[in-house]
């Protein structure tokens, strides 16, 4: 009985990047500034100040997205609910994208562009839930 050959495996790599077009791309977490963010060459090779720029850019676009989890209250302020779901799916619809730029910012795979999203979506819960309470201990204080 005659068995198939085998096909070869590829070479052990031991290297965490891969080689698409010329340019390295990471598959694991690492710590660098050299980083593409969303675009290609940007925040660039070498450029401290642009890398920062790009982890207060996701740090910005995480919180956003928690602040845009806040709905508005449309019903008292008298908008008619057409209207009133035209605005929440666009807010929505903002919201998505921006939450759709945040998880391609994180497969950069570099751990700062991942702290600074971590600690965004921290901040802009925090931000939401203490806006919330204020609220409800408003209303508390305004029945009493």
């Amino acid at each position: 009985m005659m068995s198939m050959p085998m096909p070869m495996s590829p070479p052990y790599n031991n290297q965490s990047t891969m080689n698409m077009d010329g340019m390295a791309m990471h598959m694991s977490f690492f710590w660098g500034k050299d980083v593409v963010v969303l675009f290609d060459g940007w925040p660039g090779t070498g450029r401290l100040g642009m890398y920062i720029l790009a982890l207060a850019t996701v740090f910005v676009m995480a919180v956003g997205v928690e602040i845009l989890s806040m709905t508005p209250r449309l019903k008292q302020r008298g908008i008619s609910p057409v209207v009133g779901a035209l605005i929440h799916a666009a807010v929505y619809a903002v919201r998505m994208a921006i939450a759709y730029l945040i998880m391609l910012s994180v497969m950069s795979f570099n751990i700062g562009i991942f702290v600074a999203v971590v600690v965004g979506h921290a901040v802009g819960s925090f931000v939401v839930k203490y806006l919330a309470l204020t609220e409800v201990a408003r209303a508390v204080d305004f029945q009493s």
